[in-house]
């Protein structure tokens, strides 16, 4: 018989513990308090997948949770507390950013106008621009909740809009890249001993002995590549390669190269690279990834491994984008937003 093992303790166990009494009252039954630290811990999703987003991307100097158990009462009819309070390094004024945090699969996102107000009076009690991150499918976005706009009841933004207005770039340090064509991993197999054959609908199948004897890498333009740095290894973990196979009396050849088309996220190769290293599949675990000071284990720095990867000519493009506006926190950091 195997034991379970322990979990361990989260670290802000006291404050789970506390949020889940608040919620469902000190006589709850000590089972279900239990459960609901355990789906605290588990985390929400969307609040702590984009705190880590912004810890790994590497413009943000502070994140965190806001506390939102006001008091009084009756404030709640006037202010609403957003998510997060976050400072970036990128930010031309002192002043934090307030972020509210929205999940949506839909092409439209979409605020009650009582509840945008009560977010627009918060923001401007404590003089704090107020952004919104929405997650759409494995997208992030963030921009100013002023691109907002009155539909026939509610507060709308499109998909194209937020996509246009996006500070996740300039404000965060997102970026898009592209992997050239034709850059890859290669494999050779040698054939040891032919250990069995047997025949099928499409002709023969045959198992063989087989040893690994050499391993090397191909930049776009066709060099071979023997001594690649690891962090740059990493990105193939992170893009889609296409697989082609040669088979000759002796060996066989496997590569996995990047095809012509694609482009990619900084922020969504992080869930890339993470479920490469989970080595169950499951998904991230996003309140726990952010307790650890380096988020990925096969990347340090993703920006550096970026600039290392295009210099080795891995790396074709790597586009810096940026919104239709450029909010005043902002304003005087485009002049130097390309590299």
């Amino acid at each position: 018989m195997t034991k379970n093992k322990k979990s361990e303790m989260p670290v802000d166990a006291e404050r789970l513990i506390q949020e889940v009494l608040a919620e469902i009252g000190w006589s709850a039954d000590p089972a279900e308090v239990a459960r609901g630290v355990r789906r605290l811990d588990i985390g929400l999703p969307a609040e702590d997948e984009f705190s880590v987003v912004c810890a790994w991307l590497g413009k943000c100097e502070l994140l965190h949770k806001l506390d939102q158990q006001q008091v009084p009462v009756a404030s709640r009819a006037k202010f609403q507390v957003p998510d997060l309070l976050a400072k970036f390094t990128t930010q031309t004024n002192r002043s934090p950013m307030l972020i509210e945090v929205k999940s949506k699969q839909s092409n439209t996102l979409s605020f009650r106008p009582d509840y945008l107000e009560r977010l627009i009076n918060y923001s401007d009690l404590v003089g704090m621009p107020l952004l919104i991150a929405w997650k759409f499918h494995s997208l992030w976005m963030l921009f100013e909740a002023k691109h907002l706009r009155k539909a026939n009841k509610n507060f709308n933004i499109t998909l194209g809009t937020a996509g246009q207005e996006n500070l996740l770039g300039m404000l965060a340090g997102d970026v898009a890249y592209k992997i050239g064509a034709g850059a890859g991993i290669h494999l050779r197999f040698r054939k040891d001993s032919l250990i069995s054959t047997k025949k099928s609908d499409d002709g023969w199948i045959e198992q063989w002995k087989m040893t690994i004897d050499d391993v090397a890498f191909s930049n776009y333009d066709g060099t071979r590549l023997t001594n690649l740095d690891s962090d740059v290894q990493s990105l193939f973990t992170a893009w889609n390669l296409e697989d082609h196979e040669e088979h000759t009396e002796s060996h066989i050849y496997q590569r996995f190269v990047a095809g012509h088309e694609g482009i990619q996220f900084a922020h969504t190769a992080l869930v890339k690279l993470l479920n490469w290293e989970s080595p169950n599949d499951d998904r991230p675990h996003w309140r726990g990834l952010l307790r650890k000071e380096q988020v990925v284990a096969s990347v340090a720095n993703f920006s550096s491994a970026l600039k290392s990867a295009f210099r080795q000519k891995i790396v074709s493009h790597i586009f810096h984008l940026q919104p239709q506006a450029v909010p005043d926190f902002l304003r005087l950091a485009k002049r130097g937003a390309t590299e």
